[in-house]
């Protein structure tokens, strides 16, 4: 197991990249990748298997991880180079033309880590079942994870997906939601208010474990507990428990930050507030 202090160093450079990443570019998303990076800071650096030396698309012998909320590819793209599957130094390329690190995911450049395209929201669940159907058909050990939005959850194909998984009984499938309360146009409450979602998810025949998405301990402690409710005849979702724009004050707790890019100043004052642990990419 990784030591928690390195993983939220490592969480404290990723949050960096974001910034750096949507600042340079002048446009992305960072209030939802910033949300995010805790758990999924744990699950790569700790808790799943992957290597970017055996990867393709296949997903053969290793654990799969789709991202269906695809305006969070900061977050997504930190990670993947942070992991080894492409430089470091490439994220400045961040919503180039021509590069591979698009504002959505793309599997036309062949950018190692991305299984599929993402950015139509609600469409992540549906593959990730698919995928993880394919590993029980071959008998493969290996998991499945996704990971959702909390406004994505809005979308109709995500239950249709639900529906899907628990009638299969899809049980090497670990979802997880970034609850943060937020979205593009405010509050999910207001927008489209999606009531008790631990109650929602257990009656549609998951397992469902609710966490701390900024606490690394329980972060570790619950995809241990993840790992132990599968292979029991339920999918699986954390509910995580998070803070939009986490780690910078001024980005903190507001849907203002979801798809907006900080300034130059901004940016500046955002980085003070996040310590460089790994080195930055260049620029």
């Amino acid at each position: 197991m990784a030591n928690i202090d390195t993983l939220n160093s490592i969480a404290s450079q990723v949050r960096r990249d974001i910034i750096r990443m949507v600042s340079k570019a002048g446009s992305g998303h960072p209030g939802g990748s910033m949300s995010s990076t805790d758990f999924i800071t744990a699950l790569f650096f700790d808790k799943m298997k992957h290597s970017p030396e055996n990867w393709s698309r296949n997903g053969k012998g290793n654990d799969m991880f789709f991202l269906s909320i695809g305006h969070v590819s900061p977050l997504f793209y930190s990670i993947l180079s942070r992991s080894g599957y492409f430089p470091i130094d490439e994220m400045a390329t961040f919503r180039e033309y021509g590069s591979r690190l698009q504002g959505h995911p793309c599997t036309e450049k062949g950018l190692p880590g991305v299984y599929m395209p993402s950015g139509s929201l609600g469409q992540g669940l549906s593959v990730a079942c698919g995928a993880a159907l394919g590993k029980r058909i071959d008998k493969e050990n290996n998991f499945v994870y996704v990971l959702i939005g909390d406004g994505e959850t809005q979308e109709g194909q995500i239950w249709e997906a639900a529906l899907f998984a628990a009638h299969h009984k899809i049980d090497n499938l670990i979802a997880m939601t970034d609850w943060n309360g937020q979205q593009i146009d405010g509050s999910t409450d207001s927008v489209m208010n999606l009531g008790d979602l631990e109650a929602k998810w257990k009656s549609f025949g998951w397992e469902v474990i609710v966490a701390d998405g900024h606490n690394m301990e329980e972060i570790l402690a619950t995809f241990d507990a993840a790992k132990a409710a599968s292979g029991k005849g339920k999918p699986i979702m954390i509910l995580f428990r998070t803070d939009m724009g986490h780690g910078v004050d001024f980005m903190s707790g507001t849907h203002k930050w979801h798809g907006k890019a900080p300034s130059a100043e901004q940016a500046a004052e955002a980085l003070k507030q996040l310590p460089e642990t790994l080195g930055d990419f260049k620029i």
